[in-house]
């Protein structure tokens, strides 16, 4: 599934923010083989992509596996923002009925 790391692999020069499993693993104190079943689900569930180079596999973000969970809660935001607006509401009677006592 993924290439070894060579241990020195310096990943500010990489593309688009892809990493080698390893940048992540030590990162996280994760192991790698750990970290490497956790990208391989995240890979197949479309929220992270992978590329060779050389003999490393590099990882980074797939923000478009996100879309639909982006679209599935959007539909709460506006509830969410109403019952906020509602509360606040709320707090300021509550403090305007306090001064007036």
């Amino acid at each position: 599934m993924t290439a070894e790391t060579s241990r020195g692999t310096d990943r500010t020069g990489t593309q688009g923010g892809a990493q080698p499993r390893q940048g992540p693993a030590e990162e996280l104190g994760m192991t790698q083989p750990g970290a490497s079943k956790h990208l391989r689900v995240l890979r197949e569930v479309g929220l992270v992509r992978d590329r060779k180079a050389g003999k490393q596999r590099l990882y980074g973000l797939d923000a478009r596996g996100l879309r639909t969970v982006h679209e599935w809660t959007g539909g709460f935001e506006q509830f969410w923002n109403e019952s906020f607006d509602r509360l606040d509401a709320y707090v300021q009677e509550l403090k305007q009925a306090g001064r007036q006592e």
